[in-house]
């Protein structure tokens, strides 16, 4: 716990790779275009739960692997954003599903650390390109499913996008209380 708490104030922070691609804006929602690097990734899969409840039990997972809890006993440093793909109903609401996606460090690409804790998966991830939309604050399921709604409507006509997951993303410790980032990522199809 320690090494989590240590990591996550004191640790190196590492972006994803992405590459911008355009930006633009339709109304009030302003977005980008990315081409998100792939690589490894440091996974958590919670069912049966509501989103908040889903991510109080993966996010502590995924930080103590990164802080040190892992074959190697060694902090890794953090990625961000780390984030986490949500499953929408017909209506928009989300289903009780969630996996948290934590890339794992380039440093550490090519022979990651084996997690000591065996719901976490180390999956590989081919690259994808995403449509992403910012706003701050701490951030709820409702805030979520508001701009991914905002964001699939500025799309429309212009881009077409996988209507059966997306992605939410943080970039701030839960110690932060202001300028905090969160984004929405639609998948591009």
């Amino acid at each position: 716990m320690l090494g989590m708490i240590r990591n996550s104030l004191f640790g190196s922070v590492e972006t994803w790779p992405w590459q911008v691609l355009s930006t633009e804006a339709k109304e009030e929602v302003s977005y980008e275009e990315r081409a998100c690097e792939g690589g490894k990734f440091a996974t958590v899969e919670v069912t049966d739960k509501p989103v908040e409840e889903a991510l109080r039990e993966a996010m502590p997972k995924v930080m103590k692997y990164v802080g040190g809890t892992n074959d190697k006993g060694i902090g890794m440093g953090m990625t961000v954003p780390i984030s986490f793909a949500v499953f929408p109903n017909e209506d928009g609401s989300l289903q009780k599903k969630l996996k948290v996606w934590f890339r794992i460090p380039n440093q550490f690409q090519s022979n990651p650390p084996v997690p000591s804790d065996k719901s976490i998966k180390i999956e590989e991830r081919d690259s994808i390109t995403v449509y992403s939309t910012q706003f701050g604050g701490y951030a709820k399921e409702a805030d979520y499913i508001a701009h991914a709604t905002q964001l699939r409507a500025a799309l429309e006509g212009k881009a077409t996008c996988r209507g059966d997951v997306y992605f939410c993303t943080g970039y701030d410790p839960p110690m932060k209380p202001y300028g905090r980032r969160n984004e929405v990522w639609l998948v591009k199809t």
